[in-house]
């Protein structure tokens, strides 16, 4: 019985111990799965440790990358209001040459059109220094003739006064000569008559001639006067028009350079908005890429 018996604890304790190997076993193996876990879940931990230290890094060059372009976003705006206050200044500047141009246009019309006015007075004066001119010759032409007539005429008065001398030698012969001559000195005194008549009437046509020569030679001298004082103005006229132009080809030339300046300023103007334009583009991107 005591054999039996310890045969039957003997039974219990195998099958209890092979109960403890079996649940040892199970233990084991679930140890082993835990321990499998465990390196499992290192090495995700190990990975992402090293995913953790490169996004840190990543995010460290992203931190520098954004300081960098909020300093350069801060230059920028600065530029941008640089480039604002200059664009202002240059607009400003640009409206008052363009009021500078306006009004340099303004005054070469208006020299333009005094300058028409001048040189229709010119040609006004020249023509009528013309008219002078052959007024002037006509009345040189009949001053010579009328020189030329009283000449004749005072070749006349010679001739009829070498006549009378004549004449008078041959009363004077006559006389000396008696009464028997009475006949002839009646004729004779009748021929003298006559050139007497002839010679009052050559006198009085002398003076009227006289009178004549000397109207037209004060007509004359205040033609030429008129004339000097019309050649006087013709000059001064001729002189202010070639001022006027002149003044004109300056202000032509301002305009020119006024004008070479405003191209500049519009390239300028231009450059600048194409600049303002790149900075936005940049701008924009940069706050994209910070978004």
């Amino acid at each position: 019985s005591i054999i039996r018996r310890q045969r039957q604890e003997l039974k219990l304790l195998i099958a209890e111990l092979k109960d403890r190997d079996k649940e040892l076993n199970d233990m084991v193996e679930v140890h082993e799965r835990h321990i499998q876990a465990w390196e499992d879940d290192r090495q995700k931990i190990l990975t992402l440790a090293e995913r953790c230290s490169l996004l840190t890094n990543e995010l460290n060059e992203r931190n520098a990358l954004i300081k960098s372009l909020t300093k350069k976003l801060k230059l920028l705006e600065s530029q941008h209001n640089d480039s604002k206050i200059t664009l202002e200044s240059t607009q400003q500047k640009f409206k008052e040459l363009t009021q500078q141009v306006t009004d340099s246009s303004v005054h070469c019309q208006a020299l333009e059109e005094k300058n028409q006015s001048l040189h229709c007075s010119v040609l006004e004066l020249s023509a009528k220094a013309g008219q002078l001119q052959a007024r002037e010759q006509e009345l040189l032409s009949m001053l010579q003739r009328k020189d030329k007539a009283l000449i004749e005429t005072t070749d006349q008065i010679t001739e009829v006064t070498s006549k009378f001398k004549a004449l008078e030698n041959a009363l004077r012969a006559a006389k000396e000569d008696g009464f028997t001559h009475s006949r002839e000195h009646q004729d004779l005194k009748v021929v003298l008559n006559d050139v007497m008549c002839q010679i009052n009437k050559m006198k009085a046509i002398l003076s009227e001639k006289m009178k004549e020569s000397s109207k037209n030679q004060e007509e004359i001298s205040h033609l030429k006067q008129e004339n000097g004082c019309l050649r006087s103005e013709l000059i001064l006229a001729v002189e202010e028009a070639q001022r006027k132009d002149q003044l004109f080809q300056f202000a032509k030339s301002k305009q020119v350079r006024i004008e070479k300046e405003l191209s500049s300023l519009r390239q300028v103007c231009v450059k600048q908005q194409r600049d303002l334009h790149f900075l936005y583009v940049n701008f924009d991107s940069s706050q994209d890429s910070r978004q």
